[in-house]
């Protein structure tokens, strides 16, 4: 790598660590730590959501699925785009309400718990168990995406190109919580955007125009510039419900809690907009125009997919500029591994160590053990990402899917549904999220496979999460008067 690059590189790596230095100073207690005292305003919370959403897949595997198949896999965009404006639309106000009048909840599982007048510390626990469960891998998914980045970008080995990555995300986490990875998503996600625009019109004006770069494309394979070239209809909707994992994302939903007021979230919502269409557009055409260059225009195929763009910044552009658009895949990475250590922290701290072990547990003693859990759940996802044949795609929609389908029909019916009931929402998250997981394996548990087996697993966990929220509340109680007085109220500021 050229020195100008790496210095570059460093620069901006340094540069986080500073951030995280500074928000340590002004964090004083949990709520700053995991939420940042609900005070972020609606542009920091959009594209930090933005930054902490499409992470390092949208570098490295959506462009990477592009390249190996065409456009036949655009409509994981499209649901993406979908799923992303409803939840801003519909999700996002009520929540950050809801929220704060049911006890000032700051985790997802506080909600769950407040939302329900749950004493038993059910909901909150195995709310808990889930989110440990699927950030361990969402986590990993981050880091072997790092360590793709720091082995092709430096020729270190996978090993050593891991825990560099590692080491450098968890300190900023680590000193600053909440208000750090708020801080370098931002700048991470303006980052990403510019990156995501200049790297294909770059690449599409040296094969001299789109014209010319389409013919190159169809010289290869027609069928890569058919959006339903070798599509069935299970797959179309597959691809597309990957928009269904929005309402269920742990790392997003903070975002929403955290805004200062609910009236800055239209102003959140059409920043967040036009940044993920754009950002999810940018990453689809440095996939295709990455088929015409390497396989056509220069004769050099990629052993791997999900080094295209990495391959782009190296052969397009000046020395530092390439090193500012590596540090946009980093910030990438990055953006997203902070935030779900961050929520599996709280999950840790909030929702076991305080609720069930020390209740009476000082404010800092809580900060230091959230900071503790931070380094204990990296560890955890580095083991898991410690095989290099992992595929970042893979992982990411293992972890998307299980979370959608646990917590997303639950998020949308407490806060839509007057008449459902904790035992409801405990049925909600348990057959959600075991669907997921026994639909992923139903290949290796019965031999299962093709047509309806095909079907991407968040579609039957998010179906069967539904419905188990609906039969279960309808067969229960009705709620206390209590639980649906404060959804009354809260339904009234909605308004």
């Amino acid at each position: 790598m050229d020195t100008a690059t790496l210095v570059t590189f460093i620069v901006y790596l340094v540069g986080l660590l500073v951030i995280g230095f500074i928000a340590y100073r002004t964090t004083n207690n949990l709520s700053d730590y995991v939420l940042g005292g609900r005070r972020l305003g609606g542009g920091v919370a959009a594209l930090s959501a933005g930054a902490s959403d499409l992470s390092g897949w949208v570098l490295l595997g959506l462009p990477g699925a592009l390249y190996v198949s065409g456009m036949s896999e655009m409509w994981i965009g499209v649901g993406l785009a979908i799923g992303a404006y409803i939840n801003w639309q519909f999700v996002a106000k009520r929540l950050r309400i809801y929220t704060e009048v049911a006890g000032d909840s700051i985790t997802l599982p506080d909600f769950f718990e407040n939302r329900f007048h749950d004493r038993s510390k059910m909901l909150r626990v195995i709310s808990a168990v889930f989110i440990l469960l699927f950030f361990a891998f969402y986590t990993s998914a981050g880091l072997v995406g790092g360590a793709i980045l720091f082995e092709n970008s430096f020729g270190l080995t996978y090993t050593q190109a891991l825990w560099i990555g590692a080491i450098v995300i968890i300190s900023y986490t680590f000193l600053g919580g909440f208000l750090a990875v708020s801080w370098t998503d931002f700048i991470q996600g303006s980052l990403m955007f510019l990156a995501i625009i200049v790297v294909p019109i770059v690449a599409i004006q040296n094969m001299g125009g789109w014209s010319e770069t389409a013919g190159l494309i169809a010289e290869i394979d027609p069928t890569h510039l058919d959006a339903f070239a070798g599509a069935t209809t299970i797959g179309i909707i597959s691809l597309m419900a990957w928009g269904l994992g929005y309402f269920g994302q742990p790392h997003i939903l903070t975002r929403f809690m955290a805004v200062k007021s609910s009236k800055e979230i239209p102003k959140a919502r059409l920043i967040g907009m036009i940044w993920l269409v754009i950002a999810l557009t940018g990453a689809m055409f440095v996939g295709l125009v990455g088929i015409a260059y390497f396989e056509n225009f220069t004769g050099s195929p990629l052993p791997d997919g999900e080094v295209v763009f990495i391959m782009f910044t190296q052969v397009l552009f000046h020395p530092i500029v390439a090193g500012i658009l590596l540090a946009a895949i980093l910030s990438a990475i990055m953006s997203t591994i902070d935030s779900q250590l961050l929520v599996s922290s709280s999950a840790l701290t909030e929702d076991f160590y305080k609720a069930i072990f020390r209740r009476s547990a000082t404010q800092t003693e809580l900060v230091w053990v959230g900071r503790f859990g931070v380094l204990l759940i990296a560890l955890i996802a580095i083991f898991l990402a410690y095989n290099p044949e992992s595929t970042v795609l893979e992982l990411v929609a293992y972890a998307w899917a299980g979370f959608g389908a646990t917590f997303g029909p639950v998020i949308i019916m407490s806060l839509f549904w007057r008449r459902m009931t904790r035992n409801g929402a405990v049925a909600g998250i348990l057959l959600g999220g075991l669907t997921v997981i026994l639909w992923v394996n139903l290949d290796t548990l019965l031999g299962l496979e093709g047509g309806i087996w095909s079907l991407y697993e968040i579609v039957p966990g998010f179906v069967f999460g539904v419905l188990a929220i609906i039969v279960v509340s309808l067969l229960d109680k009705e709620p206390p008067k209590d639980v649906t007085d404060q959804f009354d109220s809260v339904k009234s500021l909605n308004n």
